[in-house]
Formats: C-alpha cells, structure tokens, sequence
C-alpha cells in the first residue's frame, strides 16, 4: 500500500506546508529532491532561491 503525503499541516494558529523542489546537484549533475516544512506565506519564497 503506498503512502499518502500530506501536503498542509495544521499546527495551532499557523498553517504549515510541505515544499518539495527539485535542483541539480553539482557534484554529479543527477536532480535531487529537497523538503522542507515551511508556513504558508514562506512558500513561495522556498521556490525563488
């Protein structure tokens, strides 16, 4: 049975999501993924770096 990801978790008052982004490794140029478990108005910050 496969898992479910969950993609908004709900702590308190704030509301917190998952952010998964892929980016290219420079030491072996395979794309690796990185998650991150950041509130909802730091998102799209999360994607610009």
């Amino acid at each position: 049975m496969a898992k479910k990801t969950v993609a908004t978790l709900q702590t308190g008052s704030k509301k917190m999501t998952k952010v998964i982004k892929m980016v290219k490794s420079p030491k072996s140029g395979a794309y690796v993924f990185v998650e991150k478990v950041v509130s909802a108005e730091q998102a799209d910050s999360f994607f610009t770096k």
